[in-house]
């Protein structure tokens, strides 16, 4: 087995070889003046069960390019098996034609990861799981709502209501509020704009309660934040936001800064710079993907790995 990083997030593929005992393997990665990308495996990998770590965190396109490049290259070195690690699957979001000559982009996504040479998956909180359905090959999602509930156990959160900020996201909500034995709340919305939505509705009993907010990924916050605001009107206490990918924007930063939010927590699924006067915290999510890669290099079942209190987290 050996383990391969791109650009993307070399720290969380760093943290991962260091959980299980797996030197991190060398290749060369590189990017010509024209902005085409060179890749070179700077290692023999002849027969050799590879996986490369590789989130399509911006420039999306760039590192997706990156990953099909790389797979390229382990196929052509005769690697026995290539797997995807991406903690942050890019272009989930389209997963269906929602309006008229539009692509299915997840899909034609997931059809170049296979052409590449991609022989399974491991992915973590897709934005929608039918996503699995796209590909041919095996897919092993994990979910980082594990390694949330733990951070969250300690902060010992009395009167508790988890809420989903958007009709999409119940599924989600509910298994948190399963795990935590807390309530649940809707927040019901409506999309303004590709950057702007408003929340319209509250259901559920969350007046005088603390939030914990709950969505997969946020990049404008614009849900987030519309949600957080009605809330707080509604009579709610501290506010709680859990992401498990944070693309924030500077526009995202900035509404989250002026929102109820009192704190943002998120792994590192994406790197992502410091951003200053917003409370984020970070946990890593490197000790559940080195576990599910080292089962999958044993052939033994990751069944646990996504299982959360007797059942799916989602």
């Amino acid at each position: 087995m050996k383990i391969f990083s791109g650009t993307a997030n070399i720290s969380l593929a760093q943290s991962i070889c260091d959980g299980i005992d797996v030197p991190l393997g060398n290749c060369t990665v590189s990017t010509f003046p024209d902005g085409e990308t060179f890749v070179k495996i700077d290692e023999n990998v002849r027969g050799q069960d590879i996986f490369i770590v590789q989130s399509t965190s911006p420039p999306a396109n760039q590192h997706l390019m990156e990953m099909f490049i790389m797979m390229d290259a382990f196929r052509r070195a005769s690697a026995s098996r290539i797997t995807a690690v991406m903690p942050f699957y890019g272009y989930a979001r389209q997963d269906r034609k929602d309006q008229p000559r539009v692509a299915i982009t997840a899909k034609l996504v997931a059809n170049l990861l296979v052409a590449a040479g991609a022989n399974r998956v491991l992915t973590m909180d897709l934005h929608a799981q039918q996503i699995q359905g796209f590909f041919d090959i095996p897919v092993d999602h994990l979910y980082a709502a594990p390694v949330i509930y733990e951070y969250l156990l300690k902060k010992n959160l009395e009167n508790l209501v988890v809420v989903s900020p958007d009709v999409g996201g119940i599924k989600m909500a509910y298994a948190y509020a399963q795990r935590l034995d807390a309530e649940l709340a809707i927040v019901a919305k409506r999309r303004k704009s590709p950057t702007e939505t408003e929340a319209t509705a509250v259901i559920g009993d969350i007046a005088g309660r603390n939030v914990l907010l709950v969505d997969d990924l946020t990049e404008t916050a614009g849900t987030l934040t519309s949600a957080a605001a009605l809330l707080k009107s509604r009579g709610a206490e501290k506010i709680i936001a859990c992401v498990s990918h944070a693309l924030l924007t500077d526009l995202g930063v900035e509404r989250i800064k002026n929102s109820p939010i009192d704190e943002l927590i998120t792994t590192d699924t994406i790197l992502r710079p410091v951003y200053p006067g917003v409370n984020v915290t970070t946990l890593s999510v490197a000790p559940l993907l080195g576990e599910a890669i080292k089962r999958i290099h044993q052939n033994s079942s990751v069944t646990s790995l996504f299982e959360f209190k007797g059942g799916r987290t989602s």
